[in-house]
Parts: C-alpha cells; sequence; structure tokens
C-alpha cells in the first residue's frame, strides 16, 4: 500500500510546488472558456509554453515570440522556436515537471495533449491552462487564433491575421472550384504490421485533402485506423499522401507501391505519391491555405496557385 501511495504523494507535492512558484497568483485580468468548456482566469502572459506546433505558430504571428518559455517538439516553424526555446517534449508524451519547472504564467495546450495524468496535474497546479480546440477547417483555424489572442491579450493583432487567413481561404475556394474531376486521396499516416494506418473523417488529413479540393478516399470511419487489404483495393485512391518522414517510421512510394494491396490501386498505375512536411501539411496554423495551395498543385497539373493574400504582405501589415 506504502508503494502505490508513493506516486500520489509525488503529485500532491508537485501541484502543490506550482501554486508556490506561479506568477499567475494575481487577480486575473479576464476570463478565457477554452475548448474543455472550463473558465480560465488570466492574469498575465508574460512567461508562456505553448504545446502544439500551430499555437507556437500563432503566437509567433501574434508577435509574441518574447513571452514564451517553453515548446512541445511539435513546434517545427518558425524554425527558431526549437532553437531559442526550451523543449517540454512531445505534445502526447509531457512530463509534469518539465513544464512546471520553467515557471510558466500561462500554459496553451492544443486539444489531446497529454498524457491525461500529465494534464490533471498541470490544471491542478493553479497555473492558467487553457486547452485550444483543434478543428481542421478554415474556420478551426480562426477559432484557434481568437482563443489564443484571447488569453494573451492580443486581440488587435489577431483580428488582423483572422482577417487574412480568411482571404487566404476564400483565395484558395475559388482557386480549386475547377480542378475537375476531383482526384481520390489516401491519407498514411505510417505502416503498422504491413497494414496501412490511414485517416479517415475528422482528421487533419480529412480536412487538408478537402482543402485541395481532392476526396478522402476512405471516409467511412473517423480517426486513424489500420486497413485490411480489401479496404485498401475498395477505397480506389487516385494517389497516396503521407508525410515527410526520416528514418523507420517514414512511408516511402517504392514501399507503398510494393505492397500487394496498394499495387492493384489507380494511384500504383501513375506512382501517385506525395510527402509534404508534417506541421506544414496537417497543422491548421496561419499557413494551411498555402499548404493546401501546395497540395492541389501536386494533384492537378492544370491547376494555377496564385500568391495568397498572406503572401503579398498581408500578415506584415498588421498592427504590432
Amino acid at each position: 500500500m506504502g508503494n502505490r501511495a508513493a506516486p500520489t504523494r509525488g503529485l500532491f507535492w508537485l501541484a502543490t510546488l506550482a501554486m508556490l512558484l506561479s506568477v499567475s497568483a494575481r487577480a486575473a485580468s479576464f476570463i478565457v472558456q477554452d475548448a474543455t468548456g472550463r473558465e480560465v482566469a488570466v492574469g498575465d502572459a508574460g512567461r508562456i509554453v505553448s504545446i502544439g506546433g500551430s499555437i507556437t505558430e500563432i503566437l509567433y504571428a501574434l508577435g509574441l515570440a518574447d513571452n514564451i518559455v517553453g515548446v512541445d517538439t511539435t513546434s517545427l516553424y518558425p524554425p527558431q522556436a526549437l532553437r531559442e526555446k526550451a523543449k517540454v517534449g512531445y505534445m502526447r508524451q509531457l512530463s509534469a515537471e518539465g513544464v512546471l519547472g520553467l515557471r510558466p504564467s500561462l500554459i496553451l495546450a492544443l486539444a489531446g495533449s497529454g498524457p491525461r495524468e500529465t494534464m490533471a496535474v498541470l490544471e491542478a497546479a493553479r497555473i492558467p491552462l487553457v486547452i485550444i480546440p483543434d478543428h481542421h477547417s478554415a474556420a478551426g483555424i480562426v477559432e484557434k487564433i481568437r482563443m489564443i489572442a484571447q488569453a494573451t491579450g492580443a486581440q488587435a493583432r489577431a483580428q488582423c491575421l483572422s482577417a487574412a487567413v480568411a482571404a487566404d481561404m476564400a483565395a484558395l475556394a475559388r482557386a480549386t472550384t475547377d480542378v475537375g474531376r476531383r482526384k481520390r486521396v489516401l491519407f498514411i499516416l505510417s505502416f503498422v504490421d504491413g497494414r496501412a494506418l490511414a485517416g479517415g473523417r475528422n482528421t487533419a488529413a480529412d480536412g487538408i485533402i478537402r482543402l485541395a479540393g481532392g476526396v478522402n478516399a476512405v471516409d467511412d470511419y473517423e480517426g486513424y485506423k489500420p486497413l485490411t487489404d480489401e479496404a485498401v483495393i475498395a477505397a480506389k485512391p487516385d494517389v497516396v499522401l503521407s508525410m515527410e518522414r526520416e528514418g523507420p517510421a517514414a512511408v516511402r512510394a517504392a514501399e507503398v507501391f510494393a505492397h500487394a494491396a496498394f499495387a492493384a490501386t489507380p494511384a500504383a498505375a501513375q506512382r501517385a505519391f506525395i510527402a509534404m512536411e508534417g506541421l506544414y501539411l496537417l497543422g491548421f496554423g496561419p499557413r494551411t491555405a498555402r499548404a493546401a495551395r501546395d497540395l492541389a498543385q501536386a494533384l492537378y497539373p492544370q491547376f494555377r496557385g496564385e500568391p495568397l493574400p498572406s503572401e503579398r504582405g498581408m500578415i506584415e501589415s498588421c498592427p504590432p
């Protein structure tokens, strides 16, 4: 019984220590209702730990780089984030000690961050913890920007950034109207025991495929799921999409099309395989319209991807 109680006591003292260290104990200046429906009192955004690559990207776009004291390992853009800021680990494998040791005044975490035990300790620490929603749509990006701005007091620049995102998405929608026959795209996250782990409905992969003018080849389930050989053949993908990776986790065209089921697909007949950088492709942040435009160009040779409003200096003209 003593050994079982020790971890619980450890979590209690960790949360107590965080309460003592917290610089946010002062009266809150405003209330934020986060993705979980909790009302979070925020009083100081001077020391932010950012958990989630799109959150970090938005914070930089809002001019709040100097307020960030730590980021998770998915914070790949801008590149200096991982070089300049302390790292707290992968967003789904966080340690409470690593986050709280940075003495944050505010923690911004993307929905799905974990594990649950760590998130429970962070919430109990009485440091403002705001869970940011992660909906894979144009409206979802604007919602992220709005909530992050509300938690940091950067509403003026956020309005301009949101307008740039909306303008980008409107331009993208117009550009993809006339792509012709919509190609069926199968996104592969990885191979597990020789089976493709593919993205179904309500995933970032599904969202980016639709924004690019494609059709998700597997939309009869939600989330990511290993596909049987029969399901791969039935999906009839015109194109296979994946993330650029190094090492054993990488998904490569040669591996995909050597698989018996994939060899029987239209994608294999054309050797149609696209790989893009993961955060750019699936992050759903300020650059997502550009990523969807680039994906559309790869899908449709006839597609003309004109520069988007954000690429013509719209964001740079936002007030500081």
